[in-house]
């Protein structure tokens, strides 16, 4: 990506991405002998990164795109992050989930509005189901990767 997509991704999320802190630990530093930064992505909507992404992506679709509704397949994470961007922009979003999912995860993205699909916990049956879903229902893929 171009420091030109960066700035204007940046612009796209401004406003709606947290704004997170960047600290440094004097403990760390020292026995390192190094300056560490860390960005606190945890203090990010659903405490992780994923969400400037997942709203990135969502907020690039086409009026056709976010009508067919977007669908992705995650344990956490970008579940969450894939279903509130849907939510705050009006799309349909439906998250394949294992069904070994956490429940605290599951519980949050179904609060934020997505349909859920559980499948098997593996890699392979999220992408197939996820692809089933795609042939049949002609959504949108936003890839977790």
């Amino acid at each position: 990506m171009s420091f030109q997509g960066i700035a204007e991704a940046y612009k796209r999320i401004s406003g709606i991405a947290n704004k997170t802190p960047v600290m440094s630990s004097r403990t760390l530093n020292s026995r390192l002998k190094a300056n560490i930064y860390f960005k606190c992505e945890n203090f990010q909507r659903v405490g992780a990164f994923k969400f400037r992404g997942a709203y990135n992506a969502l907020s690039l679709l086409t009026e056709e795109e976010k009508n067919k509704g977007v669908i992705t397949h995650s344990s956490g994470n970008h579940a969450q992050a894939v279903a509130l961007a849907a939510s705050i922009l009006g799309i349909k979003a439906t998250i394949v989930m294992p069904k070994g999912a956490p429940p605290n995860k599951i519980n949050a993205t179904k609060g934020y509005g997505a349909n859920i699909v559980f499948c098997d916990n593996t890699l392979i049956a999220r992408s197939q189901i996820t692809e089933k879903l795609i042939e049949k229902h002609q959504y949108v893929l936003i890839h977790p990767y």
